[in-house]
């Protein structure tokens, strides 16, 4: 379903502050991964999903979305692969209008736009099941305004959103991450019942080692712009916190406390 063959990027090229933050990486995912992404900062984690998601083009190399070359395509015509959830719950929603019409938004992305009632009788219909999937009572509020939401509820509609289309591509940007940890809890499991009944293929971003042990069927680490860690199935299962630590010491030669390291 993704395909990353040999791709580099460097930011500020031939000058003092050049920074090479991916280095003739690969990857690919099948359909149906869900990945999760961890390494310290500066590793090029979030230089890889903001290549895939073509914030910024790379230097070398090629990006496929099932099989279609996306590599020259701009940020706002890779929106018909991807869905993607920020940081940031106060990205992917406009707050300003009410939670019915950024789901019809949402359901819009890459289509056409017409003069036609903005949400029809039917999508409302939908939008109140999906709603209500979710357990937060998101259903009995939708023509409430988006900034009235907390940032959990936030995320939960942001996914819900990513997911409308079923994409071809879910990126998880650290999206819980700037949440407490009951609330991170909910938004994670969300994540999973999304990415499973929708089938997704799903590539998560998280500097909490125990979530990328947990969720997903296969983890990556990254450090200096490389992949160095590639783990899947009952190996990826069996893994502790410990087994993650000593192999990123091992394989990043980190002679520091590695878990300040990962998590700093």
């Amino acid at each position: 379903m993704l395909e990353l063959q040999s791709i580099s990027k460097t930011f500020h090229p031939g000058t003092v502050h050049a920074k090479k933050a991916l280095q003739n990486l690969s990857l690919s995912l099948n359909d149906g991964d869900f990945v999760t992404v961890i390494g310290g900062n500066g590793a090029g984690k979030s230089t890889l999903l903001n290549a895939i998601a073509g914030v910024w083009p790379v230097d070398e190399g090629h990006i496929l979305i099932d099989g279609v070359d996306v590599t020259a395509l701009p940020e706002y015509k890779r929106a018909a692969f991807i869905g993607r959830v920020f940081q940031d719950p106060m990205l992917g929603t406009a707050p300003n209008m009410q939670i019915e019409e950024n789901l019809a938004l949402a359901l819009r992305r890459g289509k056409k736009r017409t003069l036609k009632w903005g949400v029809t009788k039917q999508e409302r219909e939908d939008y109140y099941d999906r709603l209500h999937a979710l357990g937060l009572g998101l259903e009995k509020r939708m023509t409430d305004k988006v900034g009235l939401l907390s940032g959990g509820q936030r995320q939960a509609l942001t996914l819900l959103m990513a997911s409308l289309q079923k994409p071809k591509l879910l990126l998880l940007d650290e999206h819980t991450a700037a949440l407490d940890p009951a609330t991170a809890a909910k938004v994670l499991e969300l994540s999973d019942q999304i990415v499973e009944e929708n089938g997704l293929t799903a590539l998560m971003i998280t500097h909490n080692m125990k979530d990328a042990i947990t969720h997903g069927n296969r983890l990556i680490m990254m450090n200096e712009g490389h992949i160095i860690l590639d783990i899947s199935g009952e190996e990826k299962k069996k893994l502790t916190k410990k087994d993650l630590l000593d192999r990123f010491a091992a394989l990043a030669g980190q002679q520091e406390e590695t878990d300040a390291v990962l998590l700093s």
